[in-house]
């Protein structure tokens, strides 16, 4: 009894060391795919502005990711600019407002002004970033309504977002967020 008890602990560790094999192998290939679909350039300028503005640099690079797919030059139907798209007002805005530098690259000045915006939002909103990252999108006008017209007294926090567009650019940031703090 005592041996097939000891033979069946044993093809039971044998069995978990293939699977943990199995999946350092896959992470190992999977890793290097994963980073051919989500490039992260600019992390210098990421990485400083980040902890300037004390935000998390993956959530800036998922903003970046889903914003522009990190292309500098992107231009948006509704003429955001840049990697994290913002619009010419917005950026004059905060230019003026959080006294930024424009000494700089374009790709590190659009970068200081969407995570300076992007600070602005969360302070605004207590923190809250469903509802920074949904005001980053389409709007503080639009989300304030929103706040407005939900059932909560919350000031903060989104019970739900009416523009699909806009729920879809709240979850499609998060997850590129998650994917971008493993892959880096």
């Amino acid at each position: 009894m005592k041996q097939a008890q000891n033979k069946s602990r044993t093809s039971i560790l044998y069995i978990f060391l293939a699977i943990i094999l199995v999946l350092i192998s896959f992470m190992l290939v999977l890793k290097p795919m994963l980073k051919k679909a989500y490039p992260l350039k600019y992390e210098d300028y990421i990485i400083s502005c980040s902890e300037k503005y004390n935000l998390d640099k993956y959530l800036i690079m998922g903003i970046i990711s889903a914003e522009s797919k990190f292309n500098e030059n992107a231009v948006s139907h509704k003429d955001a600019k840049g990697l994290m798209q913002i619009k010419d007002e917005t950026a004059l805005w905060c230019i003026e407002n959080f006294e930024i530098s424009t000494d700089c690259e374009p790709q590190e000045l659009n970068i200081r002004i969407g995570c300076a915006y992007m600070r602005y939002l969360l302070d605004k909103y207590h923190g809250n970033e469903k509802t920074a990252l949904a005001a980053y999108n389409a709007g503080e006008g639009n989300v304030n309504e929103w706040l407005k017209n939900q059932s909560t007294d919350s000031n903060s926090a989104l019970e739900s977002i009416p523009y699909k567009e806009t729920a879809d650019y709240v979850k499609r940031v998060d997850k590129r967020a998650k994917i971008y703090r493993f892959l880096y």
